[in-house]
């Protein structure tokens, strides 16, 4: 487990692709507990240690997930996330280039249960919600293209769903249109952000993740650095 970020309260991990964040009905081993274990040993804790969930990143998806190490940070955090004031950049790889370099994208997105898939549906759908994304592109290669998102909601699956709809599925994520899988069943997209005011200290979190041990992220970062 990597941990990016710690202090009394708060501490923030990096997820890697193929961990769920909390328990389902798969019944792997989920993340939190991960980081219960990892807590109670680095702090010799007895008996049961706390841990809350503030927010969820999608299983094959990678990077920066915020657990709560208190019951007043988990609320605060919970609040937070649902009055939009944590921040979150993700980037993603592409294998079509998008239609423009840099634009917002708005869809009205509707998530079916049954197949644990988002599609896009008409505005006037009273199950579907609007969904609102900014993107840029940083950083291309002959083949791929390299998008920061900022995510102006939060819907499920939204930006492999709004990415889908413009042509541009994200690498590996066959649910959305890709062509073929990852070969370590990933999707090539990577909570890559987070900032936010600390809701204990009031001080600025802002942290980033790492590029991910693959020579195409490795190039792609590496350009969008230059």
């Amino acid at each position: 487990m990597e941990v990016i970020y710690e202090d009394n309260h708060i501490i923030i991990v990096n997820k890697a692709p193929g961990e769920i964040v909390q328990g389902d009905k798969t019944g792997d081993s989920p993340l939190v507990d991960t980081v219960k274990q990892w807590l109670k040993v680095k702090y010799n804790k007895p008996g049961n240690v706390f841990c809350g969930v503030t927010h969820r990143i999608d299983r094959p998806t990678s990077g920066l997930v915020v657990f709560a190490k208190t019951g007043k940070a988990l609320s605060r955090m919970n609040d937070m996330f649902r009055r939009g004031d944590v921040h979150k950049t993700y980037w993603a790889i592409v294998a079509n280039r998008p239609p423009q370099p840099q634009t917002t994208l708005t869809h009205f997105l509707k998530a079916v249960e049954k197949n644990n898939k988002t599609y896009v549906a008409s505005p006037s759908d009273r199950d579907a919600k609007k969904a609102v994304l900014e993107y840029r592109l940083i950083a291309e290669s002959e083949r791929y293209f390299l998008l920061e998102i900022n995510l102006l909601t939060g819907r499920k699956h939204q930006i492999r769903a709004q990415l889908a709809a413009i042509g541009c599925p994200i690498k590996g994520d066959l649910k959305y249109g890709a062509p073929r899988s990852n070969p370590d069943g990933s999707i090539s997209l990577q909570s890559h952000r987070i900032w936010f005011t600390h809701p204990v200290s009031h001080e600025v979190v802002d942290v980033t993740a790492p590029p991910l041990h693959d020579s195409l992220w490795q190039a792609l970062c590496q350009a969008a650095q230059q």
